[in-house]
């Protein structure tokens, strides 16, 4: 599993070895979903001073490798996107804030760490190091440039927030649908339900489907109206659904159909949910380097979606979710990162690796 490297790139001089340096100069490079160059170079600069081959691929991803490559290869993946909206960039009472420390360029910074500690030690495998583009959108075309391009890994590792001392199993699958309704010009006194009104009905017929989104549970559906435009004559709007494992989303989307007074749902887009059960060997390898670190891990399961979602359709390999950070501050205009939390983050990733690297050659040995 070579990464592709297009081009060669020197470290920045505010890119140093220090960790903290790291995570600063990721933060300082603004990449909104579909403009992440900045933080590309910045990413395959700090892997290459760290000793990890690597370069930017045809997706713009960020992509490093190193090891041996006569061991197991283990994938690391975060992303370099992040939501739109400046959050000025300050380190102040031991926490980092900016857009993306949390979501997600504090994980990613901690896979790069590590990644630079496990070139230091030596490895016996190949440890690949992934920064992808677009992970914010529904189409996520760096994680899906992966799962095309490359092979399956024997594990894989998502950099997402759980906190220092959590590991995440699960997210729920996401579908991407459109409604729109059309109704022939009237007269404003005419009775008949204009497109605003029967759009107001379609969403109204739904909550028997989806509920509340109060206490969202992981194992039933939900939906969230992002996007509403209409006047008398047309309505359109865009529901962001969350499924559980399981959930068939043509099945759900016909249903929907079903319910509705006027107009029609449309399936733009769908990822399935994704778990992974206690005894898988990313699992455990990330809880016994917590437990080693003084703490008891917590297993967490997500009503979001990740590139956990996309990579696993296909990689049928042991993966899981793991990073620093409160993902409560997603996307939020306090996002930050304790810093001491980061840097714990980056010794149990470390410990992991090398743990997971170990009982994946011992299955593999004859």
């Amino acid at each position: 599993m070579n990464p592709r490297t297009d081009r060669a790139h020197a470290p920045p001089a505010n890119c140093r070895a220090d960790p903290v340096a790291l995570l600063r100069a990721l933060l300082e490079a603004s990449s909104p979903s579909g403009a992440e160059a900045a933080a590309a170079e910045v990413a395959v600069a700090a892997l290459t001073e760290r000793g990890v081959t690597s370069g930017i691929d045809a997706a713009g991803n960020a992509v490093g490798s190193v090891g041996s490559g006569t061991g197991p290869t283990i994938m690391l993946v975060g992303h370099l996107d992040t939501v739109p909206g400046e959050i000025p960039v300050r380190e102040h009472g031991g926490r980092m804030y900016g857009r993306g420390a949390v979501d997600a360029k504090g994980p990613l910074a901690a896979m790069i760490s590590a990644a630079g500690a496990v070139a230091t030690a030596g490895f016996h495998g190949r440890l690949v190091v992934a920064g992808v583009v677009g992970e914010e959108t529904p189409e996520s075309p760096g994680a899906e440039f992966l799962r095309a391009g490359h092979e399956p890994p024997d594990a894989l590792v998502i950099g997402e927030p759980s906190g220092w001392s959590g590991v995440v199993l699960g997210y729920k699958g996401r579908m991407d649908v459109a409604y729109r309704v059309d109704v022939p010009a009237t007269h404003s006194t005419n009775p008949a339900p204009s497109a605003a009104e029967l759009c107001a009905l379609a969403w109204e017929a739904l909550r028997p489907v989806f509920g509340t989104r109060e206490g969202a549970a992981f194992d039933r559906p939900t939906a969230t109206l992002t996007h509403l435009r209409s006047d008398a004559e047309t309505a359109t709007a865009v529901l962001d659904v969350r499924t559980p494992p399981g959930c068939d989303p043509e099945v759900l989307l016909a249903d929907m159909n079903d319910r509705v007074p006027a107009g029609e749902f449309r399936l733009r887009h769908a990822v399935p949910a994704v778990r992974a059960g206690r005894a898988d060997p990313v699992v455990r390898a990330l809880t016994a380097s917590v437990r080693r670190h003084g703490s008891e891990p917590r297993l967490k399961v997500k009503t979001a979606t990740s590139d956990m979602n996309t990579l696993g359709r296909t990689w049928r390999v042991p993966m899981a979710a793991y990073g620093p950070g409160d993902s409560h501050l997603d996307h939020g205009p306090d996002e930050h990162l304790v810093m001491a939390e980061y840097l714990r983050s980056i010794d149990v990733l470390t410990e992991a690796i090398h743990g997971l690297a170990a009982e994946l050659a011992a299955q593999h040995r004859p």
